[in-house]
């Protein structure tokens, strides 16, 4: 299969995150797209996160109904902080039946050159764009039109993870920002008081 990976901290998960996946797997040739759940983001405060399993156990109940969205804990056994690379190694190596693709945002392309092994991840991997709010079409110009770089269209959704943190710091609803599964485990757990 050909698989699309969806890497981040999903801190929580919300329904920008599900759109973007659903979207990819559904107009793309990407016949699943997993999440990658990152225990630690190398340009993120590990301090900011909520544990690991608390995050991927809420992506599992999020995407429970839908057969072309999986998640993974690869990385959890893994050296932190995580790298991409490194990742993908370790995905093929366990699962050497399928073919692997980086699902990124746009605003990722601009800063692709300082990932570790970026050369490595475009030519053996290749990337799958959805575009972002607010970024300059001539953002990664250089990299938009590689072979291996292929642009989505996707909706523009500007809903952020920081902002539903903040709004339940400020005991504000974030109803329809997240999943009613994720929303209901957020309020039992007191996750991001």
């Amino acid at each position: 299969m050909n698989i699309g990976l969806f890497f981040g901290s999903f801190n929580p998960i919300h329904v920008g995150h599900l759109i973007i996946a659903n979207t990819m797997a559904t107009t793309t040739d990407l016949h699943q797209v997993w999440f990658v759940v990152s225990p630690q983001n190398p340009f993120k405060k590990a301090t900011s996160l909520l544990h690991a399993f608390d995050r991927f156990d809420m992506v599992q109940q999020a995407i429970a109904d839908n057969s072309l969205l999986r998640a993974t804990d690869i990385e959890f056994s893994m050296p932190k902080p995580s790298y991409t690379i490194d990742t993908l190694v370790r995905l093929g190596e366990k699962f050497p039946q399928h073919t692997f693709r980086l699902i990124m945002g746009e605003d990722n392309l601009t800063q692709f050159v300082n990932w570790k092994n970026y050369q490595q991840l475009l030519d053996q991997y290749g990337l799958y764009v959805y575009p972002r709010p607010g970024v300059a079409a001539e953002a990664g110009a250089n990299l938009r039109h590689h072979d291996n770089v292929q642009l989505v269209d996707a909706p523009l959704l500007d809903i952020s993870a920081t902002f539903i943190r903040d709004a339940i710091r400020s005991d504000r609803s974030i109803r329809y920002m997240v999943p009613d599964v994720v929303d209901e485990i957020i309020r039992r757990k007191k996750f991001y008081i």
